[in-house]
């Protein structure tokens, strides 16, 4: 299949975005649906590009850099001493809790004049997603939540985690990415089956490229007490068909948390792909293409 990759930017809340489109080139096929992917912290659009591939052939696909991370690079001060607005806040969680995300996604969509959308979004973009879900549930068809669910609050689990966070951040010399093997060690923990060296080195690359301050302002804001309040309800409140991917193996995002999210509401399916970790639609693509393709098209067959 013979498929096209339209690139751009689009202003939303004064960020450039970088957006890109994954479609067909078949210009005999009829309009499609658009599914919508967005990324987990630290990484960019460009991990979902073989995923929107493979499901170019029965949606538009869309990708996406969140605001602060990959692409999407944050206004820089003038040179003059001035800041930018994203800048002065003196709470550093001020711009960047996950809800603003869910609004930069809306505003997003109204920009490119697209009102009803399928949406695939993994890790941190999953609970982004689940906001959106709530904010704007006559705006979503289907939902695929790839490694999310519901976790407890634990304060010196989440301290010691801020602290670290804190210094991972700050220490991102861009040599990193030129030491042989970085890249497949700074994937180890979040695999279960080693990817290829080019795919690892884009996600180092991405996390090296990210903004402090949205890379140490989300973490703040997705993990924390507030986060454990608020996301469970999220997933209470589902109102439409949502599949949950969760991988077998996952640390940073366990299976458990995904199942004990898919208990709160009929509305989702949690399915566990085995021998896969964080990042199941690369380890096992095959596998997780057919239950996401089962998912579609069972309740597509279930409306018709």
């Amino acid at each position: 299949m013979n498929r096209k990759q339209e690139t751009s930017y689009i202003n939303v809340n004064g960020v450039a975005h970088y957006y890109e489109w994954i479609k067909s080139s078949n210009s005999t096929e009829a309009s499609k649906s658009v599914m919508v992917f967005l990324h987990g912290w630290g990484g960019s659009g460009r991990y979902w590009e073989t995923t929107a591939k493979a499901l170019s052939h029965q949606f538009d696909c869309l990708i996406y850099d969140l605001r602060g991370f990959g692409r999407s690079c944050l206004p820089q001060p003038s040179g003059t001493g001035e800041k930018t607005i994203l800048k002065q806040s003196k709470n550093p969680t001020d711009d960047y809790e996950l809800v603003g995300y869910a609004e930069d996604l809306a505003i997003l969509l109204d920009a490119l004049n697209l009102n009803k959308v399928y949406i695939n979004a993994h890790s941190m973009g999953g609970s982004i997603a689940a906001l959106f879900l709530n904010m704007y549930p006559e705006r979503i068809e289907k939902a695929i939540l790839t490694c999310s669910g519901i976790f407890e609050y634990d304060e010196k689990t989440f301290t010691t985690f801020h602290k670290f966070s804190r210094y991972v951040v700050m220490f991102r010399p861009k040599w990193l990415v030129q030491i042989p093997f970085m890249s497949r060690i700074f994937m180890a923990r979040f695999l279960y089956k080693s990817l290829p060296n080019t795919i690892s080195r884009t996600f180092l690359e991405d996390f090296l490229l990210a903004d402090f301050d949205a890379a140490y302002g989300t973490v703040l804001t997705s993990v924390s007490k507030e986060a454990t309040e608020w996301l469970p309800e999220q997933f209470k409140k589902f109102q439409v068909p949502t599949l949950l991917v969760a991988g077998e193996y996952d640390q940073i995002i366990p299976a458990e948390m995904g199942r004990q999210a898919a208990e709160l509401n009929e509305n989702i399916e949690l399915t566990i792909l085995p021998k896969t970790a964080h990042f199941p639609m690369l380890e096992d693509a095959e596998n997780y293409l057919e239950k996401v393709q089962y998912f579609l098209n069972k309740e597509q067959d279930k409306n018709s």
